[in-house]
Formats: C-alpha cells, sequence, structure tokens
C-alpha cells in the first residue's frame, strides 16, 4: 500500500508540474523556456545571479513586446515594450494598481506601508504623505545634509594625507553618509557612521541587505509567494533591522510627545499624520497636538513601517547614485572637468557654499545624475499585478486578472533601441533628446512612483559636490562596475574603487 500511495503521490506532483509548465503554451504567447521546477530562476537559485540581473539576461535574449515567464511555479509576464510599460504605470494604472507583493495590514499593520500596500488603503496614504516631500520641506531638511556632507570631507581629509594619492572605495563612505542624513532627517537621531561604523543604524542597514539564506528566502517569498509571508510571521520570524526600527520609532515618538519636542524632519511629519490623519501642507508649520492612542489614525506598527521603509530604500538610493556617477566621472576625464567647472562657478556665486539653490543651477550635474539613474536604477526591475483583466493594446491577448507583471528597469535602460550607445555614460542624451522618453524609469512612474526621489537626489548631489569641490579624483582601473550576484538592488562587485587626492 505504501508504495501504492507512493506512486500515486509521484504522479499528481508530475500531473501538477507538467500542467504548470503549460501555462503560457496553453496562452498562446511567446515564452521564456523554464528549468523546471524553477522556472526562470536557475541561476538565481545557483547563486549565478542576482533576481534584477537574471530578468536582465532574459530582457535580452527576447525581441517580443511581452512574454511569460515561470517565477518558479508561479506564471507571470515580462513586458519590454517601452510605450506599454509606462502605460501599465499610467495611463492604465486602474488595471495595474497593485504590486502583488506581501501585505496583511490587519494581523501585521508593520507591512501596510506605502511600497506594500493595496487599492484604496495605498491611494490613502500616498495622499497623505505626500505633502511630507515639497520644496518647502526639502528645504527645511537640507541643512541637515549640508551638516553631513561637512562629516563626509573630514573623513576623506583623515583618509588622505597631504601630497598623496590613495585608492579610496567610496561606496562605503556614501553608505556612512547616507545613513547619517537618513537618520537625521527621518528620525531626528544624530550619528556619525564615519567615526561609528558599528552604529545601530548601520548595523540595521547591513542587517537589512546580509545575503545569507533566510533573509534570501524571506525575501523571495514576500515577493513570489505572498502568502507565504503569513507562515513567516506565524512561525514568529523577527527581522532584527525591523525590530530595531520598531523599538527606535517608539522611543522618539513618545519622547517628542511628552516633552512637546518640535523637529524639522520626516518624524515630525508621521506624528502629525498620525495624530491628526493628515500632514500639515503649510511648510513653516511643523508643530503637531497629541491626542489620546484612541484617537489616533494610524497605529504605530504601521507609523513604524513607514519609517522602515524610507530608510531602507532610501540609503541604498543616495549612496549608489552619488558612488556610480563619482565613478563614471572619474572613467570619463573631459566629462568631469566640465562637472567641476561648473560647480566651481556656481559655488563662487554663493560665497563657496554648497546651497540648496546653487544645486538647482548645476544642470550638467543634474544629468549625469539624470544618466547615472539610466544606466543603475535604483531597483533593477519594477513589479505590478493585474488587478482586472487587460486586453493588451494592438493585440488579441487578454492578461488575467491576478498575473504578476514584471518590468525590467535595467533592460529598458541598455537597451541600444532606447537609448543609443547604451553603456557609455552620456548625459548630454537628455539635452539632444536623443532616447526614448518612454523608457525613462529610474523611480518608477505614474501615481506609486518613489515618492521621496527628490530628496534622494538633492542628497546625492551634496555629496557629489562636496567631493569635486574639495578633492581631485582619477580612475583606478579602465573599466565597467560588474554586478554582483545577489541583492534586489545593485551591488557591485569588489565595490566602488576611486584615486583620490587633496586638493
Amino acid at each position: 500500500m505504501f508504495v501504492q500511495l507512493l506512486i500515486a503521490a509521484v504522479s499528481v506532483l508530475a500531473y501538477y508540474l507538467w500542467r504548470t509548465f503549460k501555462h503560457w503554451e496553453h496562452e498562446g504567447i511567446p515564452f521564456e523556456e523554464p528549468s523546471i521546477p524553477f522556472g526562470i530562476l536557475k541561476p538565481l537559485i545557483k547563486g549565478e545571479s542576482s533576481f534584477g540581473m537574471t530578468i536582465f539576461d532574459i530582457y535580452n535574449k527576447s525581441k517580443e513586446p511581452f512574454l511569460g515567464l515561470y517565477l518558479m511555479l508561479r506564471p507571470a509576464i515580462l513586458v519590454r515594450d517601452a510605450t506599454l510599460c509606462k502605460d501599465i504605470l499610467t495611463k492604465d494604472f486602474g488595471s495595474f494598481h497593485d504590486r502583488g507583493v506581501y501585505v496583511d495590514e490587519k494581523n501585521d499593520p508593520f507591512s501596510g506601508n506605502l511600497f506594500s500596500a493595496e487599492g484604496q488603503s495605498w491611494k490613502s496614504l500616498r495622499t497623505k504623505l505626500t505633502p511630507s516631500f515639497t520644496s518647502g520641506k526639502l528645504k527645511a531638511m537640507y541643512p541637515t545634509m549640508i551638516e553631513t556632507a561637512d562629516k563626509l570631507k573630514k573623513s576623506l581629509l583623515e583618509r588622505l594625507p597631504k601630497g598623496e594619492t590613495k585608492v579610496i572605495e567610496i561606496k562605503d563612505l556614501m553608505n556612512s553618509y547616507a545613513i547619517d542624513i537618513i537618520a537625521s532627517v527621518i528620525f531626528g537621531v544624530e550619528t556619525d557612521s564615519f567615526k561609528d561604523p558599528d552604529n545601530e543604524f548601520r548595523l540595521a542597514a547591513r542587517d537589512a541587505n546580509t545575503p545569507d539564506f533566510l533573509n534570501k528566502l524571506r525575501g523571495a517569498a514576500l515577493f513570489l509567494y505572498p502568502q507565504l509571508g503569513k507562515v513567516f510571521r506565524i512561525c514568529g520570524y523577527k527581522d532584527k533591522a525591523e525590530q530595531y526600527m520598531k523599538r527606535l520609532i517608539k522611543e522618539t515618538v513618545e519622547h517628542r510627545e511628552k516633552n512637546n519636542v518640535v523637529r524639522k524632519d520626516l518624524m515630525q511629519m508621521l506624528i502629525q499624520l498620525r495624530n491628526s490623519g493628515q500632514v500639515n501642507t503649510d511648510d513653516d508649520n511643523w508643530k503637531f497636538q497629541t491626542v489620546a492612542e484612541n484617537l489616533k489614525s494610524m497605529s504605530m506598527e504601521k507609523l513604524s513601517g513607514q519609517g522602515f521603509l524610507f530608510f531602507v530604500a532610501g540609503f541604498e538610493t543616495t549612496a549608489s547614485t552619488a558612488s556610480y556617477c563619482l565613478y563614471e566621472l572619474t572613467q570619463n576625464p573631459e566629462l568631469k572637468e566640465l562637472v567641476v567647472k561648473e560647480i566651481d562657478e556656481v559655488l563662487s556665486r554663493y560665497n563657496g557654499e554648497i546651497t540648496y539653490e546653487g544645486l538647482q543651477e548645476m544642470k550638467l550635474l543634474d544629468r549625469c545624475v539624470m544618466e547615472t539613474n539610466r544606466k543603475y536604477p535604483g531597483l533593477p526591475i519594477l513589479n505590478r499585478i493585474s488587478t482586472e483583466d487587460f486586453k493588451v493594446p494592438g493585440s488579441d491577448y487578454v492578461i488575467k486578472q491576478g498575473t504578476p507583471i514584471i518590468i525590467s528597469l535595467m533592460g529598458l535602460h541598455r537597451d541600444p533601441a532606447n537609448f543609443p550607445n547604451p553603456m557609455k555614460f552620456d548625459p548630454d542624451r537628455f539635452e539632444t533628446n536623443n532616447y526614448n522618453p518612454s523608457a525613462y524609469m529610474p523611480f518608477g512612474e505614474g501615481p506609486r512612483n518613489c515618492i521621496a526621489f527628490r530628496l534622494g537626489r538633492v542628497s546625492a548631489k551634496n555629496a557629489i559636490v562636496t567631493v569635486l569641490s574639495n578633492f581631485n579624483i582619477e580612475c583606478s582601473e579602465k573599466k565597467e562596475l560588474e554586478i554582483d550576484n545577489y541583492s534586489v538592488v545593485i551591488v557591485p562587485k569588489g565595490g566602488v574603487n576611486i584615486k583620490f587626492s587633496r586638493k
């Protein structure tokens, strides 16, 4: 009987796998041939490639506007056509308004952050948080960026003896810079990650990005099989970085409410939102009114989820943009000299000080940052899920409700059909319009684009100007950055190495 049961179980499993991996054949659209049972993720499972770069490789193998994929046992669609991608994120947003990742606001309010929230819950949260990132609010936070940039400058000076040239891995330094800005601008906590690289914020950042097995398993589950997120919760899994943020935010909120502390940072606005249901649109009014817990519009857990999201998304984007931009400038010394000349000219009009207004005048630098975000998008992919049946324009095919949608930003941004000579670092393409505007979306597009992208860009530009106005930088080795085989974001293999000397 045991043998019979075993044969029956194997037969059922074989039939299930056969039926699952016939899905796109039955649907009648082009598809990437799967490796059973991993689908297209065999390189990821074997540790040969990150998820984003695995999708990038498939993008490059095809010429189809869209094609079927198997994310292990989960059928999904990779959209390659730039116009269709942009329409999904904008014009047809109503059919693709959710990301399809793990979220369980009822039992796990921490998961109900702006990235993961769905439907009306997301729409309401986005509307309420939007006033937190106006130009007026950014200008009020800017002095913190200047203070942190001074720490970056001092740290580099300490590493560089006078008259000497030294190769420095700049990405780690920029991580310290970005983490200190996020710690202050979001949480109101003063840190110095340059002098204390093992402070709790740095440790939280490392925990959030450590490529250990459990982290990778949970990360894959939250994206590929969102329902498994509930299993992790029921089993009592506790992410160390999340636990730290929950404790920090709770202590910060309680301290400010008890002592009536007012500070110009994002935490102040999150407290406003929690207590009154909205963020004050008056850029000069940062006060909040303390109300009883039963009258608050947001739980402490949900507020913590927003803070954690801004932390993990904010520091990596800022550090990467600044590091990769500086690296590309060393690879293109003539362009670097033009950028340095522009910086010197603008700073001379502001008594040598880096100001918020001055950054806006650095047009070539702005294009360099845009080109950096093209070549190295913050996230190599975007994801959505079809929230209703959707007929693909110009095709008879209907994307069924519940189908995961993948957009390869790395693919779109490095496709010669969208950006001629895509591996060339060419900021002037944005001045001559020698590119496909529909394909450029480094921070997403439409209603669910990155709400804090301007904060990240200003922080990155501030770091770049600090470096170029105080130090000489040169190419340490003429080569393209190699991308490592782990992490959701782009991780440079061997770091970002640049030759530095004092001016």
